[in-house]
């Protein structure tokens, strides 16, 4: 790990955030606020992106792995994490490890939301 590397991920991140977060206010205005319309979009659009940007990267831009840090980890994975989620899981399962895959997508949707319920409990009980 670089200094590099890591300002490469820092404006990334800072740039898919602010995407994140335009599509958020963007969808509520359009669509209304009782669906989270702006997380399903950018889930979508994002795993989307990832899809075509990965395999571009292989194909076409020899694996660059600032240009992977920079769209993949940084953009991509600060517009939404599920890309990343999404890639993982794919390439567990094209790798031929299903069972692993199924562990880590059902591992990661139950207990993400396990901690989530845990953490609004702990608030709740203790503050």
């Amino acid at each position: 790990m670089s200094l590099v590397s890591v300002l490469l991920v820092a404006m990334g991140g800072a740039f898919g955030s602010v995407c994140r977060y335009l599509v958020g206010v963007g969808a509520g205005r359009l669509l209304g606020p009782d669906f989270p319309f702006g997380t399903m979009i950018v889930n979508i659009v994002g795993s989307f992106f990832m899809g075509l940007f990965i395999e571009l990267l292989a194909l076409k831009f020899d694996g660059s792995e600032s240009l992977r840090l920079f769209v993949a980890v940084g953009v991509l994975g600060g517009f939404t994490t599920l890309s990343s989620f999404s890639l993982d899981s794919v390439t567990l399962f094209e790798r031929g490890a299903i069972g692993v895959a199924a562990l880590y997508v059902g591992g990661s949707i139950v207990l993400s939301l396990a901690a989530l319920v845990a953490g609004l409990h702990f608030v709740r009980t203790f503050a």
